[in-house]
């Protein structure tokens, strides 16, 4: 990892974790790590739109109802209450640049569908 991860503490999450490199009232930036074989919930977002810029590695993400396979470079947006998912097909660590923007950016405005860690209410 970059000489930034030295400075900021990671956020752990049972997917990976990740570090925020910006909160404001106008938009939050993370950077996401996501083990190998590892993938978030089938989600939506009622409050904040997406943007995520791949780094590292070979993802395949979902966004509504189509998955395609993604990598270093590629650019994809998930509007406000669109369903979507991330998963680390890869052999090794894939980290992605989050850029939300919206009115809201708590973690309680995740609702998920779909969990591999028991997290859906």
């Amino acid at each position: 990892m970059g000489k930034l991860n030295e400075l900021l503490e990671l956020e752990k999450r049972p997917w990976g974790g990740y570090i925020i490199l910006l909160d404001d009232e106008k938009c939050k930036v993370k950077k996401l790590v996501i083990n190998s074989k590892k993938r978030f919930s089938l989600q939506y977002h009622n409050k904040r739109n997406e943007t995520w810029t791949i780094v590292q590695g070979k993802l395949k993400i979902t966004v509504d109802k189509y998955e395609k396979i993604y990598s270093y470079g590629e650019t994809i947006s998930v509007p406000i209450g669109t369903l979507h998912r991330i998963e680390n097909i890869g052999d090794e660590v894939a980290e992605i640049i989050e850029v939300q923007t919206g009115n809201y950016f708590g973690e309680d405005d995740i609702v998920r569908i779909e969990d591999d860690f028991g997290r859906v209410k």
